[in-house]
């Protein structure tokens, strides 16, 4: 059944089956029932972050270690050869002679379908632009069956920046495999890109567009909140008028089902108050927790491991 990862590389999450993903959350949740602390042993990941990052670089390398293997690579462009003028293609034909999987995280869109096809190792996008970020998704999903115990028959609130966010341009596809209705929560100025509603019409998900939180949320199993996201707009003005915009505290919880569940990608700034943190209705982090068998799942899976 895992076969047909081996050398894989997880560029976007349109590039995987619904059983591609049930499969990878079937080997994260044996992974993290049964750790395997030697099944990585004597291999190499090299990451290689070209934009910050805490919780995907973290977690990958927390993913590997935890596996056996061992980590390479830079968070700062700034102590590399990019520095010099090296181009992506060459960083990456380089790399692949010093490690077995590669995992890249660019600010340029398509910067992780190039790596990959300069490399002749799997690369696992960490995210680039506002484009995709598979993994992130797999770990959302995998969150979401482990709140709800199911990824049918939900209604799942997307809220905030849902024009430049690659977290919900990515899950919305994903969730287009289930049956499920999705709830767009965000201002006219960054709302759902058109391409994501038109590829939900052609396969008959219901979804709502929708501008108020509080209309909503009565009707919604999981909220998933995003953060305004600053370094993706390109002018500032526009940002300052719509930072803010959604901020939720205890008082959401008077408006939502009992048992609604909270996801956010993190980092956070001021959308969801800290007060909220001790609910049980707050999953984001337990969310980031599920990188570790997530992550541990697809790097096992396309070198081959499983």
């Amino acid at each position: 059944m895992t076969q047909n990862f081996k050398g894989r590389d997880i560029i976007s999450i349109r590039d995987l089956s619904k059983q591609d993903i049930l499969t990878i959350l079937d080997v994260a949740k044996k992974l993290e029932d049964k750790p395997m602390p030697n099944l990585m042993k004597e291999k190499i990941m090299a990451t290689l972050f070209f934009e910050p990052s805490t919780r995907t670089r973290l977690s990958f390398v927390s993913a590997m270690e935890r596996l056996g293997g061992k980590v390479l690579g830079f968070e700062n462009t700034e102590v590399t050869s990019v520095k010099k003028g090296e181009t992506t293609w060459d960083t990456i034909k380089m790399i692949e002679q010093y490690a077995d999987i590669i995992v890249q995280r660019h600010p340029i869109e398509g910067a992780a379908r190039l790596a990959a096809e300069a490399s002749s190792i799997p690369v696992i996008n960490g995210g680039d632009g506002a484009n995709q970020h598979p993994t992130q998704t797999l770990l959302d999903l995998y969150t979401i069956k482990k709140e709800k115990g199911k990824l049918d028959n939900l209604n799942i609130g997307f809220v905030g920046d849902l024009k430049y966010g690659r977290t919900v341009h990515s899950l919305c596809i994903a969730m287009s495999h289930f049956r499920t209705k999705l709830y767009f929560i965000a201002p006219d100025a960054l709302q759902m890109p058109k391409s994501y509603l038109e590829d939900l019409d052609k396969k008959g998900i219901p979804y709502v567009i929708e501008k108020d939180l509080l209309k909503a949320a009565k009707d919604l199993d999981v909220i998933y909140m995003t953060r305004i996201q600053k370094e993706r707009f390109p002018d500032p003005v526009e940002y300052n008028k719509l930072k803010g915009v959604y901020q939720i505290d205890k008082s959401l919880l008077n408006h939502t089902k009992k048992d609604v569940k909270i996801l956010h990608p993190l980092p956070r700034v001021d959308e969801i108050k800290k007060e909220l943190d001790d609910t049980e209705n707050a999953a984001y982090f337990r969310q980031a927790g599920n990188g570790i068998p997530v992550r541990q799942a697809i790097i096992a899976l396309v070198t081959g491991m499983i």
